[in-house]
C-alpha cells in the first residue's frame, strides 16, 4: 500500500470506524475536551459526523466528500470536525439523533450535525451528496452556507440553538405523570397482539411491506402471548405468525445459505435482497428466537437454523480470548484485483460460476441433470441474475444471484425425478463447494470492537440455545464469553462495567487510554445474559455477579423523581440531554428488558423493592403501552410477567445426580416465559441459601430429586417425577 498523504488524530483511536477515517484530508478530532476547547478558543462551529464501520452510506459519504481535498479544506477552515462511532458512544448518537429526527422528520447514518461551540445543535441531516443535484443540496454548498451564517448572523444562530435545546429538553422528557400504577396487563397484551396482527404479512411473514427487519422483539412477544393464551384462537395465531416469519426468513436471501448467519435486513417484501452487513446483536437475538421456536414446536428445522447462526458466530465473530466482535461489513472487493468495493460482492453468485463449480451428473436423476441444475433450481438462481433492478439502484448486483429457497425439498426432488431423501446430501455438497470457492474471495471488513451490551445479547443466544437444544458446548461458549467480560470489561474495584475493548496486535485485548464507561444497555443486556447463563449452567457465581451489577445499575442510572432508568449516567457536561429510550427496535430498549431483569433479580434475592421498581417503570411508559404497545413489544411482554408474578421452579437435588438432571431436562424442554429456575443443592453456606432463607425448608422427598413450584416464596407440594413437573409447568 502507498504511504498515506494525510494522517489526523484518529490514528490514535482504537475504534475500527474512527481508524477508517484516520487518513482523510479532514482534520478529524475524536469526541472529547480537546475538540471542545479548540471550538471555544477559536470561536468556531463544530461539524459532527456520526456513523459505524459497517454502514454502507457512511462509506459512500467518506469516498465522495471526506476524501475530497477541496471539501476537506472547507471543513478544516470553517469548522472543528468531530467523528463519533455510534457503537462506542450511543449516548452522543442519541442526543443528536433526537435533534435530527425532530427537525427533519427522518434519521439514520451517516448523521451530519452542526453545533455551536457549546455543543448545541442547530442544523443537521444524514447523508449529503458532495455537489448540488436536482433534488438535493450538496454537502459543499451546505458547509459554505452554514459558515456564512455564522459570520453574518452569529447572535441569531446562538439564540436559535438555545430555543432548540429547550424544545428538545421538553419533548424528550419521559417521567411518571399522575398515574403511579402499571397499566392493565390484559389490555396492553391484547392491543399489542392486535397491532402486530394488523401489520402482519400473511404471505411472507414479518410486520411491514419493505424494507423488512428481523425484529426478534416482536417474535418474543408473540411467543409469550401464545404461552399465556395456548387454548385460544388468538394464541394459535400468535404462534403461527412467529413461526411462519422465522421460516420465511430462514428460506430468504437475508439468511446466508453458504456462510451462515443473518444479514441486517431485507430491501424487499420477500426477504430476498438484503443489506449484507451482519451484526452481532441480530445473531444473538435470532439464535434465541429460533431456539425458542424449536422448544415450542419440536420442529428440528428451527434447531438447525439456531445451530447455523451459532456456527457463524463461533467461526467468524469470535475472539480467541472469548469475546464476540461487533459486525461484518456489506461491502468488499469482488476479486483480489478489484479497485473498488461493492455491496454484497462476497455473498452473490453468477449462474456460470455455480455451473462451473457443480458440473457433476446426478445419479438417479432425469437424464443430463447436473448438481448445478438441482442447486440452482432449489435456490432460485437465474442465468441473468435474480435481483430486480428496482432493488439494485447502483447496479452492483447486475447479473448476480442472491440465493433464496423457493421450493420445498419435495418439489425440487420431484422436478428432477429424485428420491426426496437424497436431496439434503446434494444441497450440502453444493453448499460446501460454494463455501470453498467463496473463501478465495477478499473478505469484507470485520469490526473487531467488543461491546459489553452486544456480547450480553450473544451470551443469552448461546445460553438459551444450550438449554433448548440440550447442547452443553453452547453453554460452555456462553460461560467463556461471560468470563471474558468479567476479565476485560468490568472493574471489580468500582463494580462498574466498561462499554468496549478492542482486538490488538497478536490477538491481545486492548483498552482505550480513557476507557468508555458502560451505559444502561451494557448493564441490562449483561445482567439478562447472566440470568440466562445461570439457568443454563446453574453456576451460582453468575447469579451473584448479576445481582451486584443490578445494584450498580440502580445507583448510576435510576431516576428517583421521574422513575425508570436514564440511558447514560449523570455528570457528563458534554451531554446536553439524559434520555430514556422508548422504542424496542433492532435491539430492545434497555428499560423494557430491565423490567424482566428486576423481577428475576427479586426472585433470586428476595429484595422486593426490585419488584416495586419494575412496576414504576411500567407506570412511566403506561400511556405508550396502552396506545401503541407495538412500539414497545418487549415491555408489553414484561407487563404480563409483572401481572402474573414469576414462578420460582426450585429443584432440590444433587447437581450430579441422574434424577436431578432428568428434572432439569424437563424444565429446559418447556417454554414457560414466567418462570425462574433455581437449583437447591443443599449447600446452606452457598450464595442462594444465604439470599433466600425459605430454601432451607425445602427437602428431597424420599431422597429423590424433588421439584417445588413457588410463588412469592410460598411453595406447592413436592413432586418427584418429570411427568408431574411437566403438568405443573403447562397447566
Amino acid at each position: 500500500p502507498s504511504i498515506p498523504r494525510h494522517t489526523n488524530r484518529l490514528i490514535n483511536e482504537k475504534s475500527p470506524y474512527l481508524l477508517q477515517h484516520a487518513h482523510n484530508p479532514v482534520d478529524w478530532y475524536p469526541w472529547g475536551q480537546e475538540a471542545f476547547d479548540k471550538a471555544k478558543k477559536e470561536n468556531k462551529l463544530i461539524f459532527l459526523s456520526v456513523g459505524y464501520s459497517t454502514c454502507h452510506w457512511c462509506h459512500v459519504m467518506e469516498e465522495e466528500s471526506f476524501k475530497n481535498k477541496e471539501i476537506g479544506e472547507i471543513m478544516n477552515k470553517n469548522f472543528v470536525c468531530i467523528k463519533v462511532d455510534r457503537e462506542e458512544r450511543p449516548d452522543v448518537d442519541k442526543v443528536y439523533m433526537t435533534f435530527v429526527q425532530a427537525t427533519s422528520g427522518g434519521g439514520g447514518w451517516p448523521m451530519s450535525v452542526w453545533l455551536t461551540p457549546d455543543l448545541k445543535p442547530f442544523a443537521g441531516g444524514t447523508y449529503f451528496p458532495p455537489e448540488d443535484g436536482v433534488h438535493r443540496v450538496g454537502f459543499r454548498t451546505v458547509l459554505l452556507r452554514i459558515a456564512e451564517q455564522w459570520k453574518e448572523n452569529k447572535d441569531a444562530l446562538l439564540e436559535n440553538s438555545q430555543k432548540i435545546l429547550e424544545a428538545l429538553l421538553l419533548g424528550s422528557e419521559i417521567r411518571v405523570r399522575g398515574q403511579k400504577s402499571p397499566p392493565p396487563s390484559k389490555e396492553v397484551m391484547t392491543t399489542c397482539f392486535q397491532q402486530l396482527s394488523n401489520s402482519y404479512d400473511e404471505d411472507y411473514g414479518g410486520f411491514s411491506e419493505s424494507p423488512k427487519f428481523p425484529t426478534p422483539v416482536n417474535l418474543n412477544f408473540l411467543f409469550t402471548y401464545w404461552a399465556l393464551h395456548r387454548s385460544t384462537p388468538e394464541g394459535a395465531r400468535a404462534l403461527q405468525m412467529a413461526l411462519h416469519t422465522l421460516k420465511m426468513m430462514a428460506h430468504g436471501g437475508i439468511h446466508d445459505h453458504i456462510g451462515q448467519g443473518f444479514h441486517r435486513y431485507s430491501t424487499d417484501q420477500h426477504w430476498h435482497v438484503p443489506h449484507f452487513e451482519k451484526m452481532l446483536y441480530d445473531q444473538g437475538q435470532l439464535a434465541a428466537a429460533y431456539s425458542r421456536a424449536f422448544q415450542i414446536s419440536g420442529d428440528k428445522f428451527f434447531a438447525s437454523v439456531a445451530q447455523d447462526i451459532l456456527l457463524y458466530v463461533s467461526r467468524d465473530l469470535s475472539d480467541q480470548v472469548g469475546g464476540f466482535y461487533s459486525a461484518e461489513d456489506a461491502d468488499s472487493y469482488p476479486t483480489t484485483a478489484s479497485g473498488e468495493k461493492r455491496e454484497g460482492a462476497f455473498c452473490v453468485w453468477a449462474a456460470e460460476e455455480i455451473r462451473a463449480l457443480l458440473p457433476d451428473p446426478v445419479e438417479g436423476a432425469t437424464e443430463g441433470t447436473t448438481l448445478g441444475d438441482v442447486f440452482m433450481h432449489h435456490y432460485g438462481v437465474k442465468e441473468t441474475g435474480n435481483v430486480s433492478p428496482m432493488k439494485d439502484p447502483h447496479q452492483e448486483l447486475k447479473g448476480k444471484n442472491v440465493l433464496i429457497v423457493q421450493c420445498s425439498p419435495e418439489l425440487t426432488a420431484a422436478r428432477f425425478g429424485l428420491e426426496p431423501g437424497c436431496l439434503g446430501a446434494l444441497l450440502q455438497e453444493g453448499q460446501q463447494r460454494l463455501a470453498a470457492a467463496r473463501a478465495q474471495r477478499p473478505r469484507p471488513h470485520l469490526d473487531t470492537k467488543i461491546l459489553a451490551a452486544w456480547n450480553g445479547l450473544m451470551i443469552s443466544g448461546f445460553a438459551q440455545a444450550g438449554v433448548a437444544l440440550a447442547e452443553q458446548d453452547y453453554v460452555s461458549r456462553a460461560a467463556q464469553a461471560a468470563a471474558f467480560l468479567q476479565r476485560h470489561l468490568f472493574d471489580p474495584t468500582s463494580g462498574r462495567l466498561l462499554r468496549s475493548c478492542y482486538r490488538g496486535k497478536d490477538n491481545t485485548v486492548e483498552q482505550s487510554p480513557v476507557p468508555i464507561q458502560g451505559f444502561l444497555e451494557d448493564y441490562v443486556f449483561v445482567i439478562q445474559a447472566l440470568f440466562d447463563l445461570y439457568e443454563a449452567s446453574l453456576e451460582q457465581g453468575w447469579l451473584e455477579w448479576a445481582l451486584q451489577l443490578q445494584h450498580t445499575q440502580d445507583k448510576l442510572f435510576w431516576d428517583p423523581e421521574g422513575f425508570a432508568y436514564f440511558s447514560s449516567e449523570a455528570g457528563d457536561s458534554s451531554l446536553l440531554l439524559r434520555l430514556k429510550g422508548d422504542q424496542d427496535g433492532a435491539e430492545p430498549a434497555a428499560n423494557s428488558v430491565t423490567v424482566t431483569n428486576l423481577l428475576r433479580a427479586a426472585c433470586y434475592s428476595g429484595h422486593m423493592e426490585w419488584v416495586e421498581k419494575a412496576g414504576q417503570i411500567l407506570a412511566v411508559f403506561s400511556e405508550r403501552l396502552q396506545k401503541i404497545p407495538i412500539a414497545l413489544p418487549e415491555m408489553a411482554r414484561a407487563t404480563a410477567l409483572f401481572h402474573h408474578t414469576l414462578k420460582q421452579v426450585v429443584i432440590c437435588g444433587d447437581p450430579q445426580g441422574e434424577d436431578t438432571k432428568e428434572m432439569l431436562r424437563c424444565v429446559h424442554s418447556i417454554f414457560s416465559p414466567n418462570k425462574v429456575l433455581m437449583l437447591a443443592d443443599g449447600d446452606s453456606a452457598g450464595f442462594l441459601y444465604r439470599q433466600l432463607p425459605f430454601l432451607a425448608s425445602l427437602e428431597r422427598k424420599d431422597g429423590k430429586a424433588t421439584a417445588y413450584l413457588c410463588s412469592n416464596f410460598t411453595c406447592s407440594l413436592p413432586v418427584t417425577s418429570p411427568q408431574e413437573l411437566r403438568g405443573m409447568l403447562c397447566p
